[in-house]
């Protein structure tokens, strides 16, 4: 093939090349609504036809993406709410610490009654609200000035 047959091939494909976009341009403009004017009845139907067909593949993908969201949204839930059982076990177990150590408490008490040596006895002093745990141990209040007592020790659970 000689150089200019060459050329004349390339020259040739270049302007097949600038017919088809411009030939997508306007398949575009149409798309968008625009530049209308000059088709027939035919050329609209089919030009409404594959905006519907596109309509509809665009509303397949929305909607997939949709239920790829609620069901990411459903697991987290199922998550949350297990997370949320194993903290509620938690939480009874504390709360169930809570009235043993009381209860040795009580019956501690109970034993050394009048008892009012050097042995000291402990207080736990609970919170107001039954939910939130920061339990403190105290010195018994004694008639005797109180600062003497060294600060309370805290537990925190």
């Amino acid at each position: 093939m000689s150089a200019s047959d060459e050329a004349k091939l390339w020259q040739a494909e270049g302007e097949r090349l600038r017919q088809q976009l411009h030939n997508l341009q306007d398949n575009h403009r149409q798309l968008l609504g625009h530049n209308l004017s000059g088709l027939g009845l035919e050329d609209l139907k089919g030009l409404e036809s594959q905006l519907e067909i596109s309509l509809h593949n665009i509303r397949l993908t929305k909607d997939q993406l949709m239920i790829d969201e609620i069901e990411k949204s459903n697991k987290k839930g199922i998550l949350v709410h297990q997370e949320n059982m194993e903290l509620q076990k938690k939480l009874n177990i504390i709360r169930d610490d809570y009235v043993v150590l009381q209860n040795k408490l009580n019956e501690q008490t109970e034993i050394n009654g009048g008892i009012t040596s050097s042995s000291t006895n402990y207080n736990i002093i609970a919170p107001e609200d039954v939910n939130s745990f920061d339990l403190k141990l105290s010195l018994p209040q004694h008639a005797e000035s109180d600062d003497d007592q060294p600060e309370s020790p805290t537990l925190g659970l």
